[in-house]
């Protein structure tokens, strides 16, 4: 299953973040982490400007950050994912009243899926298997 991909939306004030399991972690878009943090229409551009300004985080964005494919209205599409370890350094070149409040939200949906969660997704592919 570690190599199994399961998509779900989380909602931060009534914003959708998608997230999926990827080796039994939740992994965030980070796209939507920023259109939740940031009054923009274009968090590509927002992203590629915090990386310019931080030159810690331009270093170790490939550490941070994994390429996975997310569900999306026009199917599925690959996109840039982080966990909740990484979020928590992203958020911190977002300057943003809504960065506090987004840590303690992420503390609390972030980390490991639970059980149901999980046995759900092993249903789903066992079933599809069949």
């Amino acid at each position: 299953m570690t190599d199994e991909i399961l998509s779900k939306i989380a909602i931060f004030q009534k914003k959708e973040i998608r997230r999926v399991i990827f080796k039994n972690e939740w992994w965030f878009v980070v796209e939507d982490v920023v259109l939740a943090l940031i009054n923009s229409n274009d968090p590509k551009q927002y992203i590629q400007r915090m990386k310019l300004r931080d030159s810690e985080l331009r270093k170790g964005w490939v550490q941070i950050v994994q390429t996975l494919p997310v569900d999306t209205l026009g199917g599925k599409q690959k996109m840039v994912c982080a966990t909740a370890e990484g979020l928590f350094r992203i958020i911190q070149s977002i300057s943003s009243p809504k960065a506090e409040p987004f840590k303690r939200w992420l503390a609390k949906v972030g980390y490991k899926p639970s059980l149901p969660v999980i046995a759900s997704h092993l249903f789903l592919c066992e079933g599809a298997a069949i």
